[in-house]
């Protein structure tokens, strides 16, 4: 199928767009991508989808077809003359920093039955608005992010790899995470220095068993403190007796790295602490 990048390639040259590296802009231009990222989502009319970076609107055009309710974010408000030429009719656009704003505010005035991310982040600030789409506690059903090539690789990283750390298991807690598809940079423009990845995060229905959320997260984030060195070395200030009391049940010690555990393994170990701390 043949690519047809230059329609959003001659709006922005048509309204002489300047691009603005602290915005992390690069635009993507192939549509035969949106409409794959489309097809993946899995949007219908009962899903709100909430965009983050809408840019020239390319994505944003094809979701306002397919969902009742599009909010979109966009912190430059130089893009508006662009944005306001879509003819979008099922979009309400937010000209703020994300990070700053009162999402949950902003949905009260919708009905709906499921929220969807859809959105080609801004690769500098990728993993806040990742942690910040879980903080606000919104309930949010699907994720489905372009990012950096290198970030969704950790995104979806398995015990016993190199990229495997405490985001990893942070953001496995929430969802299962997989890659959808592999986007080259000579999609985009300015064409970045990076190839992408289009991510998908489900959300569990089903959480691994964590007591105390605060116990667990805070064990994880310790046990990958220095990621070269074992648990042994990273945990000094906590029970290291029943720690590996834990990991002697699945044939491990104390000499272990952190990127050889499970989500599982680490919950039962903080799931233990806990126990204790409260007798």
């Amino acid at each position: 199928m043949k690519h047809s990048p230059k329609i959003i390639n001659n709006e922005l040259n048509k309204d002489n767009f300047n691009f603005k590296k602290k915005f992390g802009q690069n635009f993507i231009v192939d549509k035969n991508i949106i409409h794959s990222i489309i097809n993946k989502s899995n949007i219908d009319k009962d899903t709100l989808v909430i965009e983050i970076g809408p840019g020239a609107g390319a994505l944003t055009t094809e979701l306002d077809k397919v969902s009742s309710h599009v909010i979109a974010y966009e912190i430059d408000e130089t893009l508006k003359p662009i944005l306001e030429k879509q003819n979008l009719k099922n979009t309400e656009i937010i000209y703020q920093d994300f990070l700053k704003r009162n999402v949950k505010e902003d949905l009260k005035k919708y009905n709906y039955k499921k929220i969807y991310v859809v959105a080609n982040l801004p690769y500098y600030i990728t993993t806040p608005i990742i942690m910040k789409l879980i903080q606000d506690n919104l309930n949010i059903d699907k994720i489905v992010v372009m990012v950096q090539k290198e970030v969704g690789d950790r995104f979806k990283a398995k015990p016993n790899t190199k990229e495997y750390n405490s985001l990893s298991i942070y953001l496995n807690y929430y969802f299962t995470v997989e890659k959808l598809l592999d986007v080259s940079k000579n999609v985009f423009i300015p064409k970045p220095n990076v190839d992408s990845v289009v991510v998908c995060f489900t959300k569990k229905e089903h959480k691994t068993k964590v007591d105390n959320e605060e116990i667990f997260f805070k064990l994880v984030k310790d046990s990958f403190k220095q990621k070269r060195k074992t648990l042994k070395n990273n945990l000094k200030g906590y029970d290291l007796d029943k720690i590996e009391e834990i990991l002697n049940k699945h044939n491990l010690n104390l000499t272990v790295r952190a990127e050889a555990l499970p989500i599982e393994i680490f919950a039962e170990i903080a799931n233990n602490l806990n126990v204790n701390q409260n007798k």
